[in-house]
Protein backbone atom coordinates (compact mmCIF):
# COMPACT_ATOMS: atom_id res chain seq x y z
CA UNK A 1 0.00 0.00 0.00
CA UNK A 2 1.72 3.33 -1.06
CA UNK A 3 2.90 5.58 1.99
CA UNK A 4 0.72 8.35 2.43
CA UNK A 5 2.15 11.68 3.66
CA UNK A 6 0.18 13.70 6.86
CA UNK A 7 -1.99 15.79 6.00
CA UNK A 8 -0.52 18.55 8.38
CA UNK A 9 3.02 18.27 7.07
CA UNK A 10 2.34 19.57 3.64
CA UNK A 11 0.63 22.45 4.96
CA UNK A 12 3.61 23.54 7.48
CA UNK A 13 6.34 22.92 4.73
CA UNK A 14 4.29 25.98 2.67
CA UNK A 15 3.61 27.73 5.46
CA UNK A 16 7.36 28.51 6.33
CA UNK A 17 8.14 28.68 2.86
CA UNK A 18 5.21 31.73 2.82
CA UNK A 19 6.86 33.19 5.73
CA UNK A 20 10.42 33.24 3.86
CA UNK A 21 9.29 34.68 0.74
CA UNK A 22 6.65 37.35 2.78
CA UNK A 23 10.05 38.61 4.60
CA UNK A 24 12.41 38.77 1.89
CA UNK A 25 9.53 40.58 0.16
CA UNK A 26 9.01 42.77 2.86
CA UNK A 27 12.79 43.48 3.07
CA UNK A 28 13.53 44.54 -0.92
CA UNK A 29 10.16 46.75 -0.73
CA UNK A 30 11.76 48.64 2.10
CA UNK A 31 14.95 48.60 0.72
CA UNK A 32 12.88 49.72 -2.25
CA UNK A 33 10.93 53.17 -1.08
CA UNK A 34 13.99 53.51 1.50
CA UNK A 35 14.69 56.09 2.61
CA UNK A 36 10.33 57.27 3.60
CA UNK A 37 11.05 59.69 5.73
CA UNK A 38 14.12 61.74 7.74
CA UNK A 39 17.32 59.70 8.80
CA UNK A 40 18.88 60.60 11.89
CA UNK A 41 22.72 61.12 11.91
CA UNK A 42 24.41 60.87 15.58
CA UNK A 43 27.28 62.75 15.98
CA UNK A 44 28.30 61.46 19.55
CA UNK A 45 29.71 65.06 20.53
CA UNK A 46 29.39 68.28 21.09
CA UNK A 47 29.26 70.65 18.23
CA UNK A 48 32.54 72.59 16.86
CA UNK A 49 34.54 69.28 16.62
CA UNK A 50 35.76 66.94 13.66
CA UNK A 51 33.12 64.47 13.90
CA UNK A 52 30.78 67.41 13.88
CA UNK A 53 32.24 69.77 11.24
CA UNK A 54 32.77 66.84 8.90
CA UNK A 55 28.89 65.36 9.88
CA UNK A 56 27.48 68.61 8.76
CA UNK A 57 28.85 68.64 5.51
CA UNK A 58 27.95 64.92 4.44
CA UNK A 59 24.14 65.57 6.34
CA UNK A 60 23.78 68.59 3.80
CA UNK A 61 24.79 66.25 0.55
CA UNK A 62 22.96 63.31 1.54
CA UNK A 63 19.85 65.44 2.12
CA UNK A 64 20.06 66.68 -1.65
CA UNK A 65 20.68 63.68 -2.92
CA UNK A 66 18.33 61.05 -1.14
CA UNK A 67 15.14 63.27 -0.97
CA UNK A 68 14.98 62.79 2.62
CA UNK A 69 16.10 65.59 5.26
CA UNK A 70 19.34 63.92 7.13
CA UNK A 71 19.45 65.80 10.54
CA UNK A 72 22.07 66.08 13.03
CA UNK A 73 21.76 64.62 16.80
CA UNK A 74 24.52 65.83 18.69
CA UNK A 75 24.51 62.94 21.66
CA UNK A 76 28.05 63.82 23.30
CA UNK A 77 29.27 61.98 26.75
CA UNK A 78 31.99 59.50 27.56
CA UNK A 79 34.15 60.62 24.80
CA UNK A 80 31.29 59.37 22.28
CA UNK A 81 30.30 56.12 24.03
CA UNK A 82 26.73 57.50 24.82
CA UNK A 83 26.17 58.59 21.73
CA UNK A 84 27.27 55.64 20.32
CA UNK A 85 25.60 52.69 22.22
CA UNK A 86 22.27 54.88 21.56
CA UNK A 87 22.69 53.92 17.85
CA UNK A 88 23.74 50.15 18.87
CA UNK A 89 20.75 49.99 20.08
CA UNK A 90 18.44 51.51 17.51
CA UNK A 91 16.50 49.87 14.99
CA UNK A 92 18.55 48.28 12.20
CA UNK A 93 16.25 50.02 9.55
CA UNK A 94 18.73 52.67 8.03
CA UNK A 95 16.98 55.80 9.50
CA UNK A 96 19.67 55.56 12.38
CA UNK A 97 23.01 56.11 11.64
CA UNK A 98 26.47 57.50 12.92
CA UNK A 99 29.64 59.41 12.64
CA UNK A 100 32.64 57.91 14.12
CA UNK A 101 36.25 58.72 14.36
CA UNK A 102 39.38 56.95 15.15
CA UNK A 103 38.53 57.69 19.20
CA UNK A 104 35.74 54.38 18.32
CA UNK A 105 38.80 52.31 18.31
CA UNK A 106 40.65 54.11 21.15
CA UNK A 107 37.69 53.71 23.57
CA UNK A 108 37.56 49.71 23.24
CA UNK A 109 41.36 49.76 24.40
CA UNK A 110 41.04 50.48 27.89
CA UNK A 111 37.15 50.47 28.40
CA UNK A 112 34.36 48.54 29.01
CA UNK A 113 31.98 49.09 26.38
CA UNK A 114 28.28 48.54 26.72
CA UNK A 115 28.26 47.66 22.88
CA UNK A 116 30.69 45.10 20.75
CA UNK A 117 32.75 47.73 18.22
CA UNK A 118 32.84 44.81 15.98
CA UNK A 119 29.39 43.12 16.55
CA UNK A 120 27.16 45.95 17.66
CA UNK A 121 27.52 48.32 14.49
CA UNK A 122 27.45 47.96 10.79
CA UNK A 123 30.04 50.36 9.06
CA UNK A 124 28.64 51.59 6.07
CA UNK A 125 31.49 54.16 4.82
CA UNK A 126 34.43 55.44 5.22
CA UNK A 127 34.13 59.63 4.61
CA UNK A 128 37.87 60.89 4.89
CA UNK A 129 40.86 61.06 6.55
CA UNK A 130 43.68 63.76 8.47
CA UNK A 131 45.64 64.84 10.60
CA UNK A 132 46.04 64.75 14.27
CA UNK A 133 47.99 68.22 15.74
CA UNK A 134 49.66 69.76 18.55
CA UNK A 135 48.58 73.13 19.42
CA UNK A 136 49.20 75.59 21.49
CA UNK A 137 48.63 79.50 22.41
CA UNK A 138 50.14 81.68 20.80
CA UNK A 139 51.95 83.42 23.88
CA UNK A 140 53.75 79.99 24.73
CA UNK A 141 57.50 80.46 24.15
CA UNK A 142 57.48 77.18 21.87
CA UNK A 143 57.07 77.05 18.53
CA UNK A 144 57.71 73.20 17.40
CA UNK A 145 58.01 69.68 19.20
CA UNK A 146 61.85 69.95 19.71
CA UNK A 147 60.99 72.85 21.97
CA UNK A 148 58.16 71.69 23.28
CA UNK A 149 59.88 68.26 24.51
CA UNK A 150 62.89 70.56 25.89
CA UNK A 151 60.50 73.12 27.95
CA UNK A 152 58.69 69.09 29.37
CA UNK A 153 62.29 68.19 30.28
CA UNK A 154 63.13 71.15 32.47
CA UNK A 155 59.82 70.96 34.10
CA UNK A 156 58.89 67.62 34.67
CA UNK A 157 55.05 67.26 35.80
CA UNK A 158 55.15 71.17 34.91
CA UNK A 159 53.39 70.89 31.40
CA UNK A 160 49.82 70.09 30.58
CA UNK A 161 48.22 68.47 27.54
CA UNK A 162 44.48 68.98 27.07
CA UNK A 163 42.60 66.10 25.46
CA UNK A 164 39.09 65.75 24.28
CA UNK A 165 38.38 62.93 27.29
CA UNK A 166 39.32 59.85 28.14
CA UNK A 167 40.19 56.76 25.67
CA UNK A 168 39.84 59.19 23.42
CA UNK A 169 42.70 59.48 20.28
CA UNK A 170 44.03 62.65 21.64
CA UNK A 171 44.32 61.33 24.88
CA UNK A 172 46.15 58.11 22.83
CA UNK A 173 48.48 60.73 21.17
CA UNK A 174 49.25 62.50 24.06
CA UNK A 175 50.68 59.59 26.08
CA UNK A 176 52.18 58.16 22.60
CA UNK A 177 54.31 61.64 22.65
CA UNK A 178 55.02 60.82 26.35
CA UNK A 179 56.16 57.21 25.81
CA UNK A 180 58.49 58.41 22.71
CA UNK A 181 59.51 62.11 23.55
CA UNK A 182 60.73 60.32 26.99
CA UNK A 183 59.04 63.31 28.65
CA UNK A 184 55.75 63.52 31.73
CA UNK A 185 53.29 66.02 30.56
CA UNK A 186 50.18 65.71 32.86
CA UNK A 187 46.74 64.80 30.83
CA UNK A 188 44.05 67.30 31.43
CA UNK A 189 40.75 65.56 29.73
CA UNK A 190 37.71 67.62 28.72
CA UNK A 191 34.37 66.37 27.85
CA UNK A 192 34.73 67.10 24.14
CA UNK A 193 37.11 68.93 21.72
CA UNK A 194 35.63 72.73 22.20
CA UNK A 195 36.24 73.03 25.61
CA UNK A 196 39.62 71.63 25.40
CA UNK A 197 40.69 74.11 22.64
CA UNK A 198 39.33 77.02 24.61
CA UNK A 199 41.45 76.53 27.84
CA UNK A 200 44.87 76.28 25.95
CA UNK A 201 43.43 79.27 23.70
CA UNK A 202 42.97 81.09 26.38
CA UNK A 203 46.18 79.77 28.39
CA UNK A 204 44.67 77.82 31.36
CA UNK A 205 46.53 74.76 29.51
CA UNK A 206 49.64 74.74 28.03
CA UNK A 207 49.27 72.59 25.00
CA UNK A 208 46.71 70.77 23.75
CA UNK A 209 46.03 67.31 21.46
CA UNK A 210 43.41 67.31 18.72
CA UNK A 211 43.03 66.92 14.59
CA UNK A 212 43.76 70.06 12.43
CA UNK A 213 40.36 70.24 11.04
CA UNK A 214 39.52 71.27 14.62
CA UNK A 215 41.64 73.95 15.80
CA UNK A 216 42.22 75.35 11.44
CA UNK A 217 40.32 78.26 12.20
CA UNK A 218 41.59 79.39 14.84
CA UNK A 219 45.05 78.78 13.63
CA UNK A 220 44.49 80.70 10.50
CA UNK A 221 42.70 84.32 12.62
CA UNK A 222 46.13 83.82 14.89
CA UNK A 223 44.42 82.31 17.87
CA UNK A 224 46.39 79.13 17.95
CA UNK A 225 49.45 77.41 16.51
CA UNK A 226 50.37 74.47 15.19
CA UNK A 227 53.36 72.49 16.85
CA UNK A 228 53.69 69.60 14.81
CA UNK A 229 51.59 67.36 12.93
CA UNK A 230 50.52 63.85 13.66
CA UNK A 231 50.47 62.49 10.39
CA UNK A 232 53.25 60.93 8.44
CA UNK A 233 53.20 63.77 6.05
CA UNK A 234 52.61 67.14 5.79
CA UNK A 235 48.99 68.94 5.26
CA UNK A 236 48.31 70.53 2.12
CA UNK A 237 45.98 73.07 4.00
CA UNK A 238 49.58 73.97 5.80
CA UNK A 239 52.46 72.26 3.94
CA UNK A 240 54.73 74.97 6.09
CA UNK A 241 54.03 73.03 9.49
CA UNK A 242 56.11 69.75 10.16
CA UNK A 243 55.15 66.65 11.49
CA UNK A 244 56.08 65.19 15.10
CA UNK A 245 58.53 62.40 12.96
CA UNK A 246 60.17 65.63 11.34
CA UNK A 247 60.78 67.54 14.29
CA UNK A 248 61.31 65.41 17.34
CA UNK A 249 60.03 62.15 17.53
CA UNK A 250 60.81 60.09 14.28
CA UNK A 251 58.57 57.09 13.85
CA UNK A 252 55.39 59.18 15.22
CA UNK A 253 52.53 58.69 13.05
CA UNK A 254 49.15 58.95 14.22
CA UNK A 255 46.46 60.30 11.57
CA UNK A 256 42.32 60.18 12.03
CA UNK A 257 39.87 59.28 10.25
CA UNK A 258 36.25 59.31 10.13
CA UNK A 259 33.47 56.76 9.05
CA UNK A 260 29.98 56.10 8.83
CA UNK A 261 28.29 53.02 10.99
CA UNK A 262 24.68 51.51 11.80
CA UNK A 263 23.05 49.65 13.85
CA UNK A 264 23.58 45.72 13.39
CA UNK A 265 21.47 44.05 10.94
CA UNK A 266 21.53 46.55 8.50
CA UNK A 267 19.59 45.01 5.25
CA UNK A 268 22.16 44.44 2.86
CA UNK A 269 20.05 46.45 0.14
CA UNK A 270 19.81 49.66 2.35
CA UNK A 271 23.46 49.32 3.77
CA UNK A 272 23.96 49.10 -0.32
CA UNK A 273 22.13 52.53 -1.09
CA UNK A 274 24.01 54.06 1.67
CA UNK A 275 27.11 53.55 0.77
CA UNK A 276 27.15 54.78 -2.77
CA UNK A 277 24.86 57.77 -1.81
CA UNK A 278 27.85 58.44 0.80
CA UNK A 279 30.82 57.78 -1.89
CA UNK A 280 28.36 60.03 -3.96
CA UNK A 281 28.58 62.88 -1.84
CA UNK A 282 32.37 62.99 -0.99
CA UNK A 283 32.76 62.76 -4.99
CA UNK A 284 30.72 66.01 -5.38
CA UNK A 285 33.60 68.52 -6.16
CA UNK A 286 31.55 71.47 -3.90
CA UNK A 287 32.14 68.44 -1.05
CA UNK A 288 35.69 67.76 -1.63
CA UNK A 289 36.14 71.56 -2.12
CA UNK A 290 34.74 72.18 1.72
CA UNK A 291 36.77 69.29 3.29
CA UNK A 292 40.38 70.31 1.97
CA UNK A 293 39.34 73.47 3.57
CA UNK A 294 39.30 71.89 6.94
CA UNK A 295 42.12 69.93 6.33
CA UNK A 296 40.29 66.65 5.51
CA UNK A 297 40.91 64.35 2.43
CA UNK A 298 37.47 62.66 1.35
CA UNK A 299 37.78 58.73 1.36
CA UNK A 300 36.11 56.59 -0.77
CA UNK A 301 35.76 52.86 0.38
CA UNK A 302 33.03 50.32 0.52
CA UNK A 303 31.74 48.61 3.89
CA UNK A 304 34.39 45.52 3.74
CA UNK A 305 37.35 47.90 3.87
CA UNK A 306 35.58 49.98 6.38
CA UNK A 307 35.75 47.06 8.54
CA UNK A 308 39.27 45.85 8.22
CA UNK A 309 40.47 49.33 9.37
CA UNK A 310 38.47 49.18 11.91
CA UNK A 311 39.87 45.70 12.47
CA UNK A 312 43.28 46.93 12.21
CA UNK A 313 42.92 50.00 14.14
CA UNK A 314 41.34 48.11 17.49
CA UNK A 315 44.06 46.09 17.63
CA UNK A 316 46.62 48.45 17.46
CA UNK A 317 45.38 50.59 20.13
CA UNK A 318 44.60 48.17 22.19
CA UNK A 319 48.65 47.64 22.42
CA UNK A 320 49.38 50.98 22.42
CA UNK A 321 47.46 51.07 25.88
CA UNK A 322 49.51 48.06 26.96
CA UNK A 323 52.75 49.88 25.99
CA UNK A 324 51.74 53.44 27.67
CA UNK A 325 49.79 51.95 30.47
CA UNK A 326 47.06 54.34 29.65
CA UNK A 327 44.07 53.11 31.75
CA UNK A 328 40.62 54.58 32.34
CA UNK A 329 40.52 57.49 34.89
Amino acid sequence: MPSRKTSSSIPHCLMALIAVCGAVMSINAAAQSYPARPIRMVIPFPPGGGNDILGRFLAQKMSERMGQPTIVDNRAGADGIIGTDSVARAAPDGYTILIVSSSYTTNAAIHKLPYDPVKSLTPISLIGSGSSVIFAAPGLPVNNAQELIAMARTKPGGVRYASSGVGGLPHFNGELFNTMAGVKMIHIPYKGGTPSIQDVMTGLVEVGFGTLTQVLPLVRSGKLKVLGLGSSKRSAAMPDIPTIAESGIPGFDSSIWWGVLGPAGLPPAILSRLNGEIGASLKDPDMVKRLAAEAAEPVVAPPETFARLIAVELERWARVARETGIKAE
